[in-house]
């Protein structure tokens, strides 16, 4: 998931330098909130000791 956060930040920052500010800003959005469920995901496996399953 973190990997999805990271390319939806990229996604924004090109966007942003080609001057789509609705598409950077949306992008963005996407991005934080894959971030902090990814963050919240990994806390919650760290904390209970479960793995994903690969």
């Amino acid at each position: 998931m973190l990997n999805w956060a990271v390319i939806f930040l990229i996604i924004a920052i090109v966007a942003g330098l080609l001057g789509f500010s609705g598409v950077a800003g949306a992008a963005t959005n996407i991005a934080w909130i894959l971030f902090v469920v990814g963050l919240i995901l990994a806390l919650f496996f760290f904390i209970t000791g479960r793995r994903p399953p690969m």
